[in-house]
């Protein structure tokens, strides 16, 4: 990874950036649980602020994320629109007050009050600074309410480094990212970490494979990818910037050496980055705990209609093709969320 950075302020245009933020003393206090909070409050305010996520990494005293910052575009949400996305909000306790100031506004036809109050909540959108304050600050407020702490839980704002959206640099930055735990000795391999975007695309969340899909077309020699293709693409990729005798510049400019060992990466290599069965008895555990029937479609179905009293009419077959395995296998349930147990 050996492309020219930038880093930059934290009022940033439209473009892609990978954001750093370290806690306070550096100190290891993200525990699963909270690793695990922080992610689903990453996706919720990935949805608010109308950024996207193209891939993270959550340490236990830091966080990486890979963003893209798209333009506002002409035509932003409406006030009530702006009032259901803050609905959206875990915990979010002054919709109610800006719906009154609002109401306020058409009664009086103060129709400027009602313009400016509908600015400052667009303010919020498409905004790297606004989406990193609503991130860090609730989790924070989340994080103290149960340690029975006080006071910031970061060291510092934010540090970003402006990256080309356009070129392998940015697939380069998101592979730097997702090597992190394998640096670290946590992991031997990327796609056992959950708490990154990669560990999150190979246990099937929808979000994260697009976001890989975006991540590989510099790879892709201009042609849009699929899911499963961008999968394997990314995983190649990943194991060669990876490997124990090559060399990279971190974005902090030092020098980073691979982790993954060379038996290791001949063998992804050889099967193209395709996972099998095995790998996914691991990877997408919820599966084989929560899928309620596992086996064959002829089997799940046949489970199915044994039981069809217990589903809703609307459903009429019981077979759910087990998502991102190579060989064919069925669940009752699909599960769309948390697949990871």
């Amino acid at each position: 990874m050996r492309q020219a950075r930038l880093k930059v302020s934290p009022d940033q245009p439209a473009g892609f950036y990978h954001c750093i933020s370290r806690v306070v003393d550096r100190r290891f206090v993200l525990d699963d649980p909270f690793k695990d909070y922080f992610v689903a409050l990453l996706r919720e305010c990935e949805i608010f602020s109308e950024v996207k996520i193209l891939t993270y990494c959550v340490m236990s005293n830091h966080f990486h994320l890979l963003v893209e910052v798209p333009k506002r575009p002409d035509k932003p949400p409406t006030l009530e629109q702006m009032f259901k996305k803050l609905d959206a909000l875990t915990g979010h306790q002054n919709v109610g007050l800006l719906r009154q100031q609002a109401e306020l506004f058409r009664k009086q036809k103060d129709s400027e009050a009602e313009a400016q109050l509908l600015a400052s909540l667009h303010a919020r959108l498409w905004d790297l600074s606004a989406f990193m304050k609503l991130l860090k600050q609730r989790f924070t407020q989340w994080y103290n309410a149960r340690m029975d702490r006080k006071g910031t839980l970061w060291e510092e704002r934010f540090k970003s480094v402006l990256v080309d959206g356009c070129s392998q640099a940015l697939t380069a930055m998101a592979s730097y990212i997702d090597l992190n735990p394998v640096r670290a000795g946590l992991v031997k391999d990327p796609k056992d970490y959950r708490w990154s975007g990669y560990g999150e695309a190979v246990a099937g969340r929808k979000r994260a494979k697009l976001a890989i899909q975006r991540l590989v077309a510099p790879l892709a020699t201009g042609q849009d990818a699929s899911s499963s293709r961008a999968m394997e693409l990314y995983r190649v990729y990943l194991y060669n910037e990876g490997h124990e005798g090559r060399e990279a510049i971190g974005p902090d400019g030092r020098t980073v050496r691979g982790a993954l060992k060379h038996e290791d990466v001949m063998a992804v290599l050889q099967s193209k980055g395709k996972l099998g069965v095995r790998d996914y008895v691991r990877c997408r555990v919820r599966y084989f705990t929560d899928g309620a029937v596992l086996g064959s479609r002829e089997f799940v179905d046949g489970v199915f209609r044994a039981h069809r009293k217990r589903f809703g009419g609307r459903r009429k077959d019981g077979a759910r093709r087990m998502k991102g395995v190579e060989e064919e296998m069925y669940v009752l349930r699909d599960l769309r969320v948390g697949v990871f147990g």
